[in-house]
Order: C-alpha cells, then structure tokens, then sequence
C-alpha cells in the first residue's frame, strides 16, 4: 500500500509521534503552535505522523476540530511522512464520516480502537471491525489501549482481523509483553502488518523482540531522542541503544510524574512543549494546564534534562 508521496506504509516502520493536539481555548486550534509543532517533529526525524491519538486528546475534542485539525496537519505534512488518523467514536456513523474527511485531506491510513463506553465481547468487536473496515476509504490500524476502552483485542480477535486485508497493523499500549510477543508471532502470516509499541519505557525491549517501531507521545518534544534510539536498534549497536534509552526513562521518571492524577502524562507533555516554546498547553475539559508550582517543577526538569537553557518565554 504506497502511502502520499510514495512513503510506504506497507508495513510501517519506525517512530510515529502521537501528536499533541495545539489548543488556545475551548474548541479552540492553535493554528501557529500547531504548525511549530509539526515542523519540530518532523526536523528531529520520526517516519509518520498520528493524529487524533490519547495524547491528541481526541475523545475531548469536537467533532469540527478534529476535522480543522486533519485537514491543517495532513495540507502541512505534505506527503513528507505518512499520517494516520485516529477515528475511534462511540458513534460508527462519526468514525466513517472522520475518514473520509481524512482520505480527502490526504491521510494515509486510520487508526481504530475499540469503542468505548459499551463494552464489546470479542465476537461483537470483531464484527464491528468487520463491518466498519468496509466502509472504509483508507487502510486502518487497530489500536489495542484497554485502559481507556475497558476492551482488549483478544489473540482470537486478532486472527479475524488478519483476514480483513484493510486491516494493516497494531499499536499496543496494554503494557502486558506476553501479549505483544504473541502479537508478534501472530501477525508473521501478515509481512505487511505494522506492530507497534505505545509505552515508551519499553521501546528498546520491543524493538529487540522484532516490533517495527513505535507511537511515543515524548516524540512530540525530543523527537530525535526516539528516531536515534530506533535507528540504533536497526544497526544493532546494543551499547547506544543502552544510553538513549537510558534517557527516554529518564523523561518518563520526570516530566511525566509531575502531579497526581493520570491526566499528568499529557499536561505534563504539553506544559514542556509550551516552555519550549512550541505551542500553547491549554487542554481539552475536563483537564486544566498545570498551575505554576507544576510548571516550575517541569521548568526545572527541562532544564536539568539540557532541554531548557535558557527562559524562552513560553505560553503563559
């Protein structure tokens, strides 16, 4: 499956930010920091690009927004890498009219999770996927994250799929590694599926068990941290792949344990992109940016990391 400009996607491989979604107030883009954001990522060398993901805040988004928002980031992008789009809804009828609007928008392919709110058994979930990918305008990912969805796709579920040929990959974000290594294993029947890993502590232990990359949302802020990592465990250089992995724990020991409550991960995330400069670090309700004693906190960790030298302003 060639994706726009000719990058393949077929499968995909390497690292795949899941983009922060920009915000300057409620149903608000921040169109400027949107564009400084993708031209960060994309200078520090990740091999695509995903919209619409848990770091994205896509369930707390409009539907208009999210359209706004594949439509300005696939017209940036510009064939450079491939894009995907998350489409997951609780509403079948949204996910397809979503992409839609990203094969328009020239969106290489989308990304799907399991409903949420209703929990599907596993016979149900498969035949979701069986009639959603048929109404689907672009090649689609599934996206295995039961934290948030309360459902997993079961091993069995997984089979079914491999036998839809739209369906091309898997982003796990279960955590459970015995899980991933019998994805891994299933999946040989498929030499064009993608399985990639979500949790970024355990890149370099994926990609030494055989996975084609990764979706990290540190990638929105140190994307060459994780494009070296990923290239060093390509070359095999074990010693190399030791340090900078070295470093990617050491992002998530703190920027991402500021404060106390789950949502920490990404106002975590987006307060260090604003620090940087990057773009505003509003959130999606029902969450609120970081209050300054936090983000002093994560000011002082950038730092400390070499990623703040000096103070550059910011966004409030």
């Amino acid at each position: 499956m060639p994706g726009v400009g000719g990058s393949p996607l077929n499968p995909l491989r390497g690292i795949v930010p899941p983009l922060v979604t920009p915000l300057r107030d409620r149903d608000a883009l921040d169109e400027a920091g949107l564009e400084r954001l993708l031209e960060h990522t994309l200078a520090g060398g990740v091999h695509g690009v995903f919209l619409l993901g848990t770091t994205g805040e896509a369930p707390s988004l409009s539907h208009r927004l999210r359209g706004e928002l594949v439509d300005r980031a696939c017209r940036q992008v510009a064939g450079r890498v491939p894009v995907l789009v998350g489409i997951t809804d609780t509403s079948f009828v949204e996910s397809v009219a979503l992409a839609e609007r990203a094969a328009k928008a020239g969106a290489n392919a989308v990304v799907v999770s399991a409903p949420y709110y209703f929990p599907a058994g596993q016979p149900e979930l498969a035949e979701y996927l069986e009639h959603l990918v048929a109404e689907l305008p672009l090649p689609a990912l599934l996206y295995n994250i039961p934290t948030h969805t309360k459902v997993m796709f079961e091993l069995e579920t997984l089979r079914r799929a491999l036998q839809m040929t739209r369906v091309v990959g898997l982003k796990d974000s279960s955590g459970d590694m015995v899980y991933f290594q019998q994805a891994l294993r299933l999946v040989q029947a498929r030499p064009d599926w993608s399985v990639l890993m979500g949790p970024e502590e355990l890149l370099a232990q994926a990609l030494a068990l055989g996975a084609h990359g990764g979706v990290y949302g540190g990638a929105n802020l140190v994307p060459r941290l994780f494009a070296e990592l990923y290239r060093a465990a390509t070359e095999g250089d074990s010693e190399r792949v030791a340090r900078l992995n070295a470093q990617v724990l050491k992002l998530a020991e703190t920027v991402y344990a500021v404060g106390r409550h789950p949502s920490r991960l990404i106002k975590g995330l987006k307060c260090a992109l604003s620090l940087l400069g990057l773009c505003d670090d509003f959130m999606a309700e029902p969450f609120r940016r970081f209050r300054a004693p936090e983000r002093g906190t994560v000011r002082r960790h950038l730092t400390d990391l070499g990623l703040l030298t000096v103070d550059t302003g910011g966004f409030r």
